[in-house]
């Protein structure tokens, strides 16, 4: 690492530690000319693939159209931003554990949707009613039935088993 006080090449580490919530390592560094310190941080760098949009062009993935995808559908909703947060970093989690260098833009679309469907049933029909592309009120009307008859994960999560085999299920 190069000493931004005198441009030295060579640095010493005299301390290193884990940096938000162990995502990062904190090094602290002297330079063995100046003997000035400072402070670096270090981070993994996680390849995103790049999406394949239904036109069949290409483009970087970004976690800012993602974000406001998801802020639109969740618009005036009760989901607290954590909620928001953890779900993008499981979109990510999925796209980056899947190692593939493209992904078409259709399969974002239905972690989101994944991801909206425990969230919040209102910002899933939402983000469907764009995403679907629904040509008839006929067609909507079919998801809406799925869903009622679809217990929530909520519910499911706090529903008390009524046999033994279903505990295992579970």
């Amino acid at each position: 690492m190069r000493c931004p006080f005198c441009g030295e090449s060579e640095t010493k580490v005299i301390d290193s530690r884990l940096a938000h919530d162990g995502d990062q390592v904190r090094r602290r560094r002297e330079c063995t000319s100046c003997g000035d310190r400072f402070t670096t941080y270090e981070s993994p760098e996680l390849i995103l693939p790049r999406v394949v949009k239904g036109s069949g062009s290409r483009e970087q993935f970004s976690e800012v159209k993602l974000r406001n995808g998801l802020a639109r559908s969740l618009e005036k909703r009760p989901v607290k931003t954590e909620m928001i947060e953890e779900s993008i970093n499981r979109i990510k989690h999925q796209l980056i554990v899947a190692g593939e260098r493209e992904v078409k833009s259709a399969k974002i679309g239905k972690l989101v949707l994944e991801e909206l469907n425990n969230l919040d049933v209102v910002a899933y029909m939402r983000f469907a009613s764009v995403y679907m592309d629904f040509n008839d009120l006929d067609s909507f009307r079919e998801l809406i039935e799925s869903i009622e008859k679809a217990p929530s994960v909520e519910l499911k999560k706090h529903q008390i088993p009524l046999l033994p085999d279903e505990e295992e299920e579970q």
